[in-house]
């Protein structure tokens, strides 16, 4: 009965989030964009001033994004000439208008960034394939750039304690498939923790105006093949659970090899990636050893600063340690929607994506989600999913091969009880109700409801 409150409670709270984007943006306050000069994008503020900036200057990077809509300052991209909160997980586009928090400061020539989160989660999975636990989600990344020859030089590094604050058998996630914690068997119904190492990676890009051509290698690294990555978009940042379609939209942001050549032009980017198919083992702890087998390509188009969308197409050459014989193509497409209303920031993301299985079956998963921010302390968000999963049942079981079409509503708010500085702590609750076919009940109940209580302390 608690579990049941709580969930109707946050559902009521979120749910009126999953709203068309288009009636929303009537009421935005738009922001002048920066001219297509490149010296007006880039060096709004003298090189000399800006190197000189000493370390206590550091500025938060909501402030950086407002001073970057006309103010003295705009911060520089890697990969082209426009803002910098249009970059997201590896060479992926979110809205210019996103928010894309961190801390920046100057270093002499380099300008660094630095962003992290800790979350501290009580998870309660109901149901009779559910499970209890306490962990922690977490992640820090930095990245650097500066100027060097006729381009930009920049360096990204991802890193998270969760191998050790999350275990090789990872949290409870009711539906949740992908990835082994012994070589042997498949996780089902929990979520694998992320690598320690999550990304290490170098870039270097050329601009000329409004255009510009990139190079991005990273061991590991993300390919340019599905929207940003879940925890890299601000509508999906806020949960302290992975969604359940990952594995069809954005689970190669950890890929050990990749290679990745683009081209941008104003609103347009196109991109090609070389990389390593195999997602990561269950040693969480290591590197890999890079292989350029598989392949993809995007096409990103911004149309507006308050819209990011996008399509990919990948091979992924044996993705599952537990299947090599399988390959996979996998497609997606996702529009990504930010825009500052009246009660505050809002973004959502609607993605959908395909695997066809070589040889298998053809399955396709579709989530929407979205997140407002009120006053800078409150957070609603809300997350709908649908998604064919044949992964449900170990290989000893007759249905284990079956194809079921499951999905999930969750909802949720986080209030930040606490800040100083560049730090935010905040608490929060996370209420979901998994969708099963009928056939599926006698495993996982009638609607089973999971509840997620936790804290969070980011670095903003």
């Amino acid at each position: 009965m608690i579990r049941r409150a709580l969930l109707l409670g946050a559902l009521a709270a979120a749910g009126s989030l999953l709203v068309p984007a288009t009636p929303a943006l009537a009421q935005m306050h738009h922001h002048a964009m920066p001219s297509d000069s490149t010296a007006s994008r880039r060096h709004a503020m003298p090189e000399d001033s800006m190197a000189s900036m000493p370390m206590d200057d550091a500025m938060p990077m909501d402030h950086a994004e407002h001073m970057g809509h006309g103010g003295s300052m705009e911060l520089e991209a890697m990969y082209g000439s426009y803002p910098m909160t249009r970059e997201a997980s590896g060479t992926s586009w979110q809205p210019d208008a996103a928010r894309h928090r961190g801390l920046h400061v100057m270093r002499g020539a380099w300008m660094l960034m630095f962003h992290g989160f800790a979350d501290l989660v009580v998870d309660d999975q109901g149901g009779p394939r559910g499970d209890e636990k306490t962990f922690s989600g977490n992640m820090v990344m930095g990245m650097a750039q500066r100027a060097a020859g006729p381009g930009r030089l920049g360096l990204r590094a991802m890193l998270s304690a969760e191998p050790a604050t999350i275990g090789k058998n990872g949290y409870p996630l009711l539906l949740q498939t992908g990835e082994t914690a012994n070589g042997r068997t498949p996780l089902i119904d929990r979520q694998h923790p992320h690598d320690l190492f999550m990304e290490l990676a170098a870039t270097y890009s050329v601009s000329r105006g409004n255009r510009s051509l990139f190079l991005y290698g990273g061991l590991p690294g993300e390919p340019a093949l599905g929207p940003p990555a879940f925890m890299h978009r601000f509508s999906g940042a806020a949960f302290p659970q992975a969604p359940i379609t990952h594995h069809w939209l954005d689970s190669s942001h950890i890929t050990f090899g990749v290679l990745t050549g683009g081209l941008v032009a104003g609103a347009w980017k196109l991109e090609a990636s070389a990389f390593r198919g195999r997602e990561p083992d269950e040693n969480r702890w290591d590197i890999e050893s890079p292989k350029l087998d598989s392949h993809s390509f995007r096409l990103s188009w911004n149309p507006s600063p308050h819209w990011a969308l996008q399509a990919s197409r990948g091979r992924l050459n044996s993705p599952e340690q537990l299947e090599p014989e399988i390959d996979v193509d996998r497609t997606t497409a996702s529009v990504i929607v930010a825009a500052d209303l009246k009660p505050g920031h809002f973004e959502s993301t609607i993605a959908w994506g395909r695997n066809r299985n070589r040889p298998g079956p053809t399955l396709d998963a579709f989530t929407g989600e979205a997140a407002l921010e009120i006053a800078g302390r409150h957070t609603l968000f809300a997350r709908v999913e649908r998604v064919e999963k044949n992964e449900l049942f170990q290989e000893n079981d007759p249905r284990a091969a079956s194809v079921y079409d499951v999905g999930s509503w969750s909802g949720g708010y986080r209030f930040d009880v606490w800040r100083r500085g560049h730090v935010a702590a905040g608490i929060g609750i996370l209420a979901t109700i998994a969708a099963v076919p009928a056939e599926l009940r006698g495993d996982y109940g009638k609607d089973p409801t999971s509840t997620l209580v936790f804290t969070r302390v980011t670095l903003r």
